[in-house]
């Protein structure tokens, strides 16, 4: 099983990155696909999700309006879409694939994003 984040760096205030997450070994459609993000000295927090079939997202408060989740199932892909960066989106951003029927838990090596002038 693989996760492979890509596509972080350093952006401006105001900015916009994509975040893909390339994934292998396993039934992409069949799991929940998730991004979460650590700041330095901060617990893991979840930032977006997306059901297999890709119908239902949700997010924390904190992104609502400026983040996008998606995936594409032929691609065995998930997406973040950040616009409307802040310096307080600083973190490393991880993808997590998840399942609760039999119970599996994916991640990722995750993929630093910093947002400064």
């Amino acid at each position: 099983v693989q996760l492979v984040e890509s596509g972080g760096g350093l952006v401006q205030p105001g900015g916009s990155l994509r975040l893909s997450c390339a994934a292998s070994g396993f039934t992409f459609s069949r799991y929940a696909m998730r991004w979460y993000r650590q700041a330095p000295g901060k617990e893991r927090e979840l930032v977006a999700a997306i059901v297999g079939a890709g119908g239902s997202t949700n997010y924390a408060d904190s992104v609502k309006g400026r983040f996008t989740i998606s995936r594409d199932n032929a691609k065995n892909t998930v997406y973040l879409q950040m616009n409307s960066l802040k310096p307080e989106d600083t973190a490393v951003y991880y993808c997590n694939a998840a399942r609760a029927y039999p119970k599996a838990d994916y991640w990722g090596q995750g993929t630093q994003v910093t947002v400064s002038s």
